[in-house]
């Protein structure tokens, strides 16, 4: 006598076999062991072959590279406080002087630590043999535009005035202009965000 399978259990049996075989080919996948690299797996493909000779790869004719070209690098130095910040580019460096360590409130008479921190200004001019500075005032946007245009030219020319000094070297010229609110380096939404815009920037150019 001849023995069915039952249909339901010969496609239970079927179905156990595929999966049995499904898990003994399936691939493995970085995914499996995270010690793997991505891309380092067995089945990931090679890199794509570059032909040097491609005309696509070639300049067309008449044209030319142009010239190569040093990238600007600026190195931002502030000291803990945030009352000193020094920038360096290829071609300048810029002291930015906050205005509470130089003046009293409203006020354009320098005191003594104004000055000490001006004549170390000084030293760096005369490393880096620069006889062109720039020195700029600026102010928050309290009170009204025409006073802090007045204000932060009055403190420019303070600032000028020691250097003027310190270096005393009749080769070296200033320009020297009072900004006021202009250009603000921060929001003026808060005191410690105005504190920064109160400033006084001397830049010139390096030494070769």
């Amino acid at each position: 006598m001849t023995t069915h399978t039952p249909p339901r259990l010969a496609l239970v049996m079927t179905l156990a076999s595929v999966m049995a075989a499904l898990t003994l080919t399936a691939p493995a996948h970085a995914d499996d062991d995270p010690s793997v690299p991505p891309g380092t797996e067995p089945s990931a493909s090679a890199p794509v072959e570059v032909d040097p000779n491609d005309p696509d790869l070639k300049l067309p004719e008449g044209a030319t590279l142009a010239e190569p070209k040093v990238l600007d690098i600026k190195q931002v130095v502030e000291d803990q406080s945030g009352d000193e910040r020094r920038e360096d580019t290829n071609a300048d460096v810029k002291f930015a002087l906050q205005a509470e360590v130089l003046f009293g409130k409203d006020s354009s008479k320098l005191n003594g630590e104004a000055k000490a921190r001006i004549s170390a200004i000084a030293s760096e001019i005369k490393n880096q043999k620069a006889t062109q500075i720039r020195v700029f005032g600026f102010t928050d946007n309290l009170g009204s535009a025409a006073h802090g245009d007045v204000l932060s030219k009055q403190r420019a020319n303070a600032v000028q005035d020691v250097l003027d000094q310190e270096l005393n070297d009749p080769n070296i010229t200033f320009e020297v202009r009072g900004y006021g609110e202009q250009y603000p380096i921060a929001s003026n939404a808060t005191e410690a965000s105005r504190k920064k815009n109160r400033r006084v920037e001397v830049s010139f150019p390096r030494g070769d």
